[in-house]
């Protein structure tokens, strides 16, 4: 009889798996999406995100308690403000909804890293992620406000800011006006691989930020190019970035596994709104076992190459890891 490899060796037992697994997902890793509500008292659900919610801030601080005693060590941050402006002001006012957030966060857990979404969708009555004139969205006088946001988050005591506009640009406006009033020590997160997906529709719902004329094709990434991921990633650590990020996760694994491979800072990946409510309602079907789906998925984002993992499953994947090491 020929010789071969018997591979299911390792296979055998539960203990010898998990002697050779490659890759683990643990709470270092998770990220959580949360959405802040100016002016909402407790919670909003949100309708196409089972499980998800807006908060007031009074019960942002008593989730933000909860989630800390599961291990949860970093969260970004949305904002729904109540006014909107053509100018986006409530992005970078002083007492805005994040600004506010950050405090109130920082007051419950002060070593939970906070992190910002940079952007100004939510905050113009248009939805588009820069500002707009004569039916057009306008790159570099959208930088100054962006600039102006991300060193409001800073002023609020944020640890990490996240530009996901796609501005050309916008990461080396952000770290000059940063280092300029003395926020050196202030990561910046790019959302440097950013794709015009449609994934992101859940989000829409939930952030208030659906665009209101067009789409925003002509900033956010065609789908189907892949050599100009790392032309937008590399650009984006030339202007100062420290870490980069590909949204969304799922559908594009090939490209966080070759920005892991051509760079060696930290690579985020965000599981995004899409993504995750297919999961849930396929799970209320009762078509799949949510939990081992989500942890497959949280897995295969690892061994993609993704150091950080932005989910809104962060929740249930801490309590599953807390009862594995029981």
């Amino acid at each position: 009889m020929s010789q071969f490899r018997r591979h299911r060796r390792l296979r055998r037992t539960p203990y010898l798996r998990d002697l050779v697994r490659e890759h683990r997902v643990h709470a270092d890793d998770l990220v959580y999406p949360m959405f802040v509500e100016e002016g909402l008292q407790g919670i909003s659900p949100i309708s196409s995100m089972p499980g998800v919610s807006r908060y007031g801030l009074d019960a942002l601080r008593k989730e933000i308690a909860s989630l800390s005693e599961l291990g949860l060590k970093s969260v970004i941050l949305f904002g729904i403000p109540r006014e909107k402006d053509e100018l986006s002001s409530s992005a970078y006012h002083e007492h805005g909804v994040v600004q506010e957030a950050i405090r109130a966060i920082k007051a419950e857990n002060p070593d939970l890293v906070v992190m910002t979404d940079v952007c100004l969708c939510e905050y113009n009555p248009l939805g588009q992620c820069g500002l707009v004139r004569d039916g057009k969205i306008v790159n570099d006088p959208t930088l100054e406000l962006l600039a102006k946001t991300a060193v409001s988050h800073a002023q609020a005591g944020a640890d990490v800011v996240a530009p996901s506009d796609m501005m050309d640009g916008r990461v080396a406006a952000i770290r000059e006006a940063l280092d300029a009033h003395g926020y050196e020590d202030v990561i910046v997160l790019s959302y440097a691989v950013k794709y015009a997906s449609s994934f992101y529709g859940p989000f829409r719902e939930a952030a208030d930020s659906a665009p209101q004329f067009g789409d925003r094709k002509s900033y956010q990434m065609d789908p189907a190019n892949g050599r100009e991921a790392m032309r937008e990633a590399r650009s984006d650590l030339e202007e100062g970035a420290d870490m980069l990020m590909v949204k969304p996760a799922l559908a594009y694994m090939d490209v966080t596994a070759r920005l892991r491979a051509s760079f060696d800072v930290p690579i985020a990946t965000y599981n995004v709104s899409g993504e995750y409510s297919m999961v849930k309602a396929a799970a209320l079907q009762g078509w799949i076992d949510e939990r081992a789906v989500v942890m497959e998925m949280m897995t295969s984002f690892k061994r993609a190459g993704a150091d950080l993992i932005l989910t809104y499953h962060a929740p249930d994947v801490l309590r599953w890891l807390r009862e594995e090491e029981r």
